[in-house]
């Protein structure tokens, strides 16, 4: 299937390319490629919808958005991320890497990823920051969610930190394959399940719930997470920019969830609430 390549034009560059990125991987954009000039995305000729990404850039007051469109031949993703994907540290204590790449002596957790069109390598922002926020938290024997998986990433961890069972869900088929894919790799069990908020577990209580999705839909689904969080258990959230906190927060009350921490990075933020 032929592909429909945006080339967007931005100014500033910063923070606003990585604004646009969140707003249109709410559709089918299979990859995006971020540049000193703005942003490239790509999405299936059929799934296309300018309408959305027109209605998009006009609710971005703060920059100036061109863009060009044209058809490209199918691309060989995975074959595009190998070429340019270099492997992360996270707090000199996690390694994030593909297979092509060699270990790194002396780091407690070494994961490997291969991404295919799944988001979660560590190297966003909103990733990063909820691993930093892993490899501070106790996890020894807890029960955990990860909501909006990806490849995968905070799960595994999360499970390589010593957790006693994780649940991770998404809703797209290429993350729920490739959260499994990823799994395996690092030889670690955890289950991967595909659907929305709708399909948490209705039976288990999580000690530790864990969501990198966007401001919306985690206003949207937070009743699902606080139904399905232990009283004493710990959400964190992410997926947010910094202008987003006061609307996540006064969410967050209202359901009895007391503020606890927040990380920075860039433009974003990862925050954590005690229940």
């Amino acid at each position: 299937m032929d592909f429909i390549e945006y080339n967007f034009t931005i100014s500033p560059p910063t923070p606003w390319s990585e604004i646009l990125l969140a707003k249109l991987s709410q559709i089918e954009f299979d990859s995006f490629e971020e540049n000193d000039t703005g942003l490239k995305g790509y999405i299936k000729r059929d799934f296309d919808d300018e309408e959305f990404v027109q209605e998009q850039i006009g609710e971005m007051e703060g920059a100036q958005i061109t863009y060009e469109k044209q058809n490209i031949q199918q691309v060989n993703w995975n074959e595009e991320w190998e070429k340019n994907f270099q492997p992360i540290s996270v707090d000199d204590r996690c390694y994030i890497r593909a297979e092509f790449h060699e270990e790194k002596p002396n780091v407690k957790y070494d994961i490997v990823i291969q991404p295919k069109m799944s988001f979660g390598t560590g190297h966003h922002e909103t990733t990063h920051l909820l691993i930093e926020f892993i490899l501070d938290t106790e996890f020894d024997d807890k029960v955990v969610l990860d909501m909006g998986t990806g490849t995968g990433i905070l799960g595994i961890l999360a499970k390589m930190r010593g957790a006693k069972s994780v649940d991770a869900i998404d809703i797209d088929e290429w993350s729920y394959e490739n959260a499994i894919e990823n799994a395996e790799r690092n030889k670690v069990d955890i289950q991967v399940m595909k659907g929305g908020a709708e399909s948490i577990p209705s039976s288990t209580e999580y000690d530790i719930i864990l969501a990198n999705i966007n401001k919306n839909v985690l206003i949207e689904d937070m009743p699902f997470y606080v139904n399905q969080l232990k009283k004493g258990g710990t959400l964190f959230l992410s997926g947010l920019y910094n202008f987003d906190e006061d609307d996540i927060r006064k969410e967050t009350e209202k359901y009895g969830l007391t503020f606890e921490a927040k990380r920075i990075r860039n433009e974003w933020i990862a925050l954590k609430f005690n229940y």
